[in-house]
C-alpha cells in the first residue's frame, strides 16, 4: 500500500510539473493595427495581465499593413507560438491571414475587426470578439437625440456631420446605427452630409467636416458622428474654425480614448458632448484567457463574441471608466 501510495504521489508530481512546464511553453502573439493608440495599449495592458496570471508568454507585434502582418505571424510561427490574436489593419486581409496562420501552426483568433472573404462576406469560421457596431451606433444616436431634446432644438434646423470611412464595415455600422436612431427621432435625410476621411484621425476627419461646413453656412445646428472619437473631434475642430458656437453642436464619439477625456478636462465644454465608451479590457484579458484554454486544454472558445459599451459625459466619465475597469 505504501508502495502504490508512493507511485501516486509521484505520479500526481509528475502531472503538476508538466501542467506548469506546458503553461511556461505556451506562447500566444497579440498583433495590433495602431500599437500607438491608446486603446490597442490597453488590450495588451490586459492580456498581460492574462499572460502572468497563467504563466505563458504574451509576444506583442504592431503591425500596420499587409506584409507587416504575414511578417509578424511568420515571426511567431518562427518562435514556436501556438496561437495569435489579431486586430488586422484590412479586414480584406482574411484569406491570406488565415492561410498565413495555417501555415505556421497558429490558432487564430481575431478581436474588434472581423475578418471578411473575397466577397465580403464575414469569416465565420473564425474565433472573433469585437463590438457590437449597430448597437453602439445606436447608443450614440440615443444620446445626441436625447440632449437635442433637451435642448429643444427643432430638427428641420439640424445638420449631421456623417464622418465617413466606409472601407471599414465596423466603422460603416456604427455610424449608420447612429443615423437610423436620429432620423427615429427626427432627423431630416436631406440634413446628413457625408465627410469621408482619408484616414481615421481627427486631422483627416476636421479636412473632411470643414468642407461640409463650408458648403452648408445656413445650418443653424450641428450633430457629428463618426467611427471613434477621433472622427467626432475632427469635426468639433471643424465647427470651431468656422466659428459655430460649441452651445451649437452635439457630438459623440466612440471610444472613451485619451482625446475624449482631454476634452472632458476642459475648463469649459465643447462641442464634444460624450463617448461611448467600449472597454479593453475583455477585448485583451479574455482573449488571452480564451487562447491560453484553446491550447492548453483543447477548448476553443464561441465562434462570436459581441462586447457593447457605456456614454460617459463630461461630469460621470471617471465612474464609467471604473466601472468598466480601465481605471
Amino acid at each position: 500500500m505504501r508502495i502504490l501510495k508512493t507511485i501516486l504521489l509521484a505520479g500526481a508530481v509528475s502531472f503538476m510539473g508538466m501542467t506548469l512546464a506546458s503553461a511556461a511553453d505556451v506562447k500566444i502573439g497579440f498583433v495590433v493595427k495602431q500599437p500607438e493608440e491608446p486603446w490597442f495599449q490597453d488590450e495588451w495592458k490586459f492580456a498581460d495581465i492574462a499572460a502572468k496570471e497563467k504563466g505563458f508568454t504574451l509576444v506583442k507585434i504592431g503591425a500596420e499593413d499587409g506584409e507587416k502582418v504575414q511578417a509578424a505571424l511568420d515571426n511567431l510561427g518562427a518562435q514556436g507560438a501556438q496561437g495569435v490574436i489579431i486586430c488586422t489593419p484590412d479586414v480584406k486581409l482574411g484569406p491570406g491571414i488565415v492561410a498565413k496562420a495555417a501555415a505556421n501552426d497558429l490558432k487564430l483568433m481575431t478581436v474588434d475587426d472581423r475578418l471578411v472573404n473575397a466577397d465580403g462576406s464575414a469569416m465565420e469560421d473564425v474565433v472573433h470578439m469585437g463590438i457590437s457596431a449597430t448597437k453602439i451606433g445606436e447608443e450614440t444616436g440615443k444620446a445626441i437625440s436625447d440632449e437635442v431634446k433637451k435642448r429643444g432644438w427643432d430638427w428641420k434646423e439640424v445638420g449631421a456631420i456623417r464622418v465617413s470611412y466606409d472601407q471599414l464595415p465596423t466603422a460603416v455600422d456604427r455610424i449608420e446605427g447612429a443615423l437610423t436612431f436620429m432620423k427615429s427621432a427626427g432627423l431630416v435625410e436631406a440634413n446628413i452630409f457625408d465627410a469621408p476621411q482619408a484616414k481615421t484621425d481627427t486631422e483627416a476627419a476636421l479636412n473632411a467636416s470643414t468642407v461640409v461646413l463650408n458648403k452648408n453656412p445656413d445650418v443653424k445646428y450641428w450633430v457629428a458622428v463618426g467611427l471613434n472619437d477621433e472622427a467626432v473631434l475632427g469635426a468639433v475642430r471643424a465647427t470651431e474654425s468656422v466659428g459655430i458656437a460649441s452651445a451649437n453642436v452635439i457630438a459623440v464619439g466612440i471610444g472613451g480614448s485619451d482625446s475624449a477625456i482631454n476634452e472632458f478636462k476642459k475648463p469649459e465644454p465643447t462641442g464634444f458632448f460624450g463617448s461611448i465608451i467600449i472597454s479593453p479590457k475583455r477585448h485583451g484579458y479574455e482573449t488571452a484567457l480564451n487562447m491560453f484554454d484553446w491550447i492548453a486544454n483543447g477548448n476553443e472558445p464561441e465562434k462570436l463574441t459581441l462586447t457593447a459599451g457605456q456614454l460617459a459625459l463630461r461630469d460621470n466619465y471617471q465612474e464609467v471608466r471604473k466601472e468598466l475597469g480601465i481605471e
